[in-house]
């Protein structure tokens, strides 16, 4: 151990990630960073406790949503520095090295890098393909890339522990989205939240299109209720899947008695299928991709269900 650089613990919620949590496990205790001191996995099922390494800490998360696994975890943590990693995600052996370094050069709160989808099936790949497309991501610097610098949010998240403390960990009404909320709260206090593009993590997208479309209309409900929270705060390109579903409803339904704006649809097809077509991945697939997740969130923002 370094005692001239700070402690480190990492952090992983998991759920129904038997699967894919040991290839993450694996990937941490590959980091090159001398003072980890401690692993903290928070279970919210049997299968994601048993079997892991005898160093890895093992918190239960009775509610199950990521935000309370993570705070559970953040609670059992000895370090100075917390990382965030997810079951679903591998770390380069560099990224806590890097990411410490720059808390450390840049004062930042937060730091954090690139979401870097990888799938293996077909649709997997097809799905990645869209959610690193501009068409799929917008301007998010996290899925698009840009230069190092203070942003509205990064993926996962190399956090000052005071900063965590300070601010009361991660808000359990968000079980969605609720990085994004605690980002906004840190820039919100005058913190600041650091992007690192050379932080590049990979991720394992959903499987299916219906897997798909469960997580992106749950991302739109959470942005409905963080918008509620903080008003003022939403962005165009978040506004940009509920205006879409808005016109594309209006324009099926007035079709009945104006058949010309079919247009209006058919055009929203041919562009994801030209798009598609320039994705590396079968274009069809990546179109329906990219509707899924346009719809589903447009529609989950849209949805009025209390929430």
């Amino acid at each position: 151990m370094d005692t001239n650089l700070p402690t480190v613990s990492v952090v992983l919620p998991a759920k129904e990630a038997s699967a894919s949590l040991p290839r993450a496990l694996r990937s941490i205790s590959e980091q090159t960073y001398p003072n980890i001191v401690d692993v903290i996995v928070a279970a919210a099922d049997e299968g994601s406790a048993s079997g892991l390494p005898g160093d890895v800490v093992v918190v239960p998360n009775p509610k199950g949503s990521t935000p309370a696994g993570l705070n559970l975890a953040i609670a059992a943590a000895r370090g100075d520095v917390v990382v965030r990693c997810d079951a679903q995600a591998v770390l380069p052996p560099e990224y806590v090295a890097a990411a410490v370094s720059t808390l450390v050069s840049t004062g930042a709160d937060n730091v954090g890098g690139m979401q870097i989808p990888v799938g293996e099936t077909n649709w997997e790949r097809a799905i990645a393909a869209g959610m690193s497309s501009p068409w799929g991501a917008g301007d998010a610097r996290y899925r698009v890339g840009g230069a190092p610098g203070p942003v509205e949010t990064v993926y996962l998240g190399t956090y000052r522990r005071e900063t965590l403390e300070r601010l009361g960990g991660f808000d359990e009404a968000f079980t969605r989205t609720q990085d994004y909320e605690l980002n906004h709260r840190i820039v919100a206090s005058g913190g600041v939240v650091w992007f690192e593009p050379s932080l590049r993590v990979e991720y394992r997208p959903r499987g299916s299109l219906a897997a798909l479309a469960s997580q992106y209309l749950q991302y739109g409900r959470a942005k409905r209720r963080f918008a509620r929270k903080h008003p003022g705060s939403l962005r165009w390109r978040q506004l940009a899947a509920p205006l879409l579903v808005a016109i594309l409803a209006t324009s099926l339904v007035a079709s009945i008695w104006i058949p010309l704006l079919l247009v209006v649809p058919a055009g929203y097809v041919a562009g994801l299928l030209l798009v598609g077509m320039t994705a590396g991945a079968s274009p069809w697939r990546v179109a329906a991709a990219l509707a899924t997740m346009h719809l589903s969130w447009g529609f989950g923002f849209l949805r009025n269900d209390g929430t």
